[in-house]
């Protein structure tokens, strides 16, 4: 999983993030899907059938950052025999985003909010784009030294990229290494799919909460990107704050379609890089608090 954040990190341009660093609030925004399925987890136990631990919860609830890597981490680290079971909810949820988002974007919008033009991102130096990693790593082993694994290899992944001198180790992290590392890691994780263990009532309701943890993330992402819209007196397409979910880039792409088909000429999708990328760190740091908290 860590191998699949260093090939995550050199796929990824952290550009438009870099450029308006305000949309880093849209993508911790959408993590609150997390913390509020985490809780409805917990009160799931009342129903006869259910007994979830805090672990369990936990590992269940990060299914709501849209990260397929990230979920299998902490699930490795908190639930290993619900591992499966959360794997497949991650990377369903994450594959049902173009059907999931939507709807929730258009009900909390105004047409007119939905066709707000946003200014070009101003150019990023290649020093900003290298100074990046090592800011964003510098200040997470600091503050949150659990999350620091994945941080890590994320923000070395996208170094190879940026730096311009390791280009052939750049594009194994981005083709080779990834690619084997996803075949690899389906196989171990297919071989968990025992049927006693996945056909049972605790994966409907992992399958349940992750999709209220995705509605949830995506939800508070928008109204976020609302109220970012009226503080800046009509700047910010709150549309943007859908893809503060980390399905990268799969969120900013859904971004971009609903804004055309209010306005056939206002693109979104590098607007909506930000916040996508944003939410690759939001989710990660999530991870990274559950696991001190609930981690032994």
């Amino acid at each position: 999983d860590r191998l699949i954040f260093m090939g995550v990190g050199a796929l990824t341009d952290f550009g438009a993030l870099i450029a308006r660093p305000s949309t880093l609030l849209l993508g911790a925004a959408a993590q609150f899907g997390i913390f509020a399925t985490l809780i409805g987890a917990i009160l799931l136990n009342f129903v006869p059938g259910f007994d979830f631990t805090l672990q369990d919860a936990s590992a269940i609830a990060i299914i709501g950052g849209a990260d397929g890597p990230t979920a299998i981490f902490l699930a490795s680290r908190l639930a290993p025999d619900l591992l499966g079971a959360i794997a497949v909810a991650a990377y369903s949820y994450m594959a049902l985003v173009p059907i999931i988002q939507p709807p929730i974007m258009r009900a909390l919008t105004t047409p007119e909010e939905r066709r707000v033009v946003m200014q070009q991102l101003r150019p990023v130096s290649q020093l900003e784009r290298i100074l990046f990693p090592f800011v964003v790593l510098l200040l997470c082993a600091l503050v949150l030294p659990s999350a620091a694994p994945l941080i890590g290899m994320l923000t070395f992944g996208n170094l190879l990229r940026e730096c311009g001198v390791v280009e052939r180790l750049s594009r194994a992290a981005q083709n080779e290494i990834i690619n084997i590392v996803t075949i690899m890691l389906g196989l171990a994780i297919g071989s968990k799919l025992s049927a006693d263990k996945f056909l049972a009532l605790e994966t409907l309701g992992i399958l349940v909460l992750g999709a209220l943890a995705f509605a949830v993330g995506t939800a508070t992402g928008v109204l976020m990107g609302k109220l970012m819209h009226r503080v800046t007196g009509g700047k910010v397409n709150p549309l943007i704050g859908a893809a503060g979910v980390s399905a990268v880039p799969m969120a900013a792409r859904v971004v971009n379609k609903v804004g055309l088909e209010e306005d056939h000429h206002n693109f979104l999708l590098m607007h909506a890089m930000g916040p996508n990328v944003a939410g690759v760190i939001g989710s990660a740091v999530a991870a990274g608090i559950l696991l001190a908290l609930t981690g032994s």
